[in-house]
């Protein structure tokens, strides 16, 4: 077997990450895949993951990889719609309440707690700067759960997400309200949006 055409075909499908299981589907052992790490033909990103040592690492797609039970939220999903223009120190991520993420992500990420019924909501795809697919909250989400949170954020990134999406055209204030009443939030959007509108 040529265990390098193999593992650049599954690299090839996943965004450039290269997965123990993924590998192990296809007949290639950790026991190789440590040898090829010794050979510096692939590199060791996280547990369980690789990448070719000429690629550049997606850290988005790889957070998102390691848990079907986290989205990108906050200043991350902001990034991902286009609404700030600079990367986040700290990645954002919610996960429904009782499931906690691994230790790793805890490291790596601010992580926002939400009550299970109310995790999917709003969840979509979007591409990473490298163009892979990533889970995110979709725009109205997004600036509920800005709002939500405003006290543990920057006022300045607050402030501008919200004039950002009062000023997007393709705003859906109906899905806006519709969310905002499921988390229990429509005075306080109302409030902010009836300043910038």
């Amino acid at each position: 077997m040529d265990y390098i055409q193999e593992l650049r075909n599954i690299a090839a499908q996943n965004g450039g990450i290269i997965d123990n299981k993924t590998a192990a589907i296809h007949g290639i052992s950790r026991a190789m895949l440590a040898k090829l790490c010794a050979e510096e033909k692939i590199q060791r990103i996280f547990r369980g993951q690789y990448i070719f040592a000429d690629d550049i690492q997606d850290k988005l797609l790889s957070i998102d990889k390691r848990s079907p039970y986290i989205i990108f939220s906050h200043e991350t999903a902001l990034f991902l719609h286009g609404i700030s223009d600079h990367t986040p120190f700290k990645h954002s991520i919610t996960a429904p309440s009782g499931k906690v993420p691994s230790k790793a992500i805890l490291d790596e990420c601010k992580v926002y707690y939400i009550r299970p019924e109310l995790f999917e909501l709003g969840k979509t795809v979007l591409a990473t700067p490298a163009g892979n697919p990533v889970t995110v909250y979709d725009l109205e989400r997004t600036i509920c759960d800005i709002v939500r949170s405003r006290s543990k954020l920057e006022t300045k990134t607050f402030l501008s997400a919200l004039k950002s999406y009062a000023a997007n055209p393709k705003k859906d204030l109906n899905k806006l309200a519709l969310y905002a009443k499921q988390l229990r939030i429509s005075g306080v959007v109302r409030r902010y949006l009836e300043v910038l509108l």
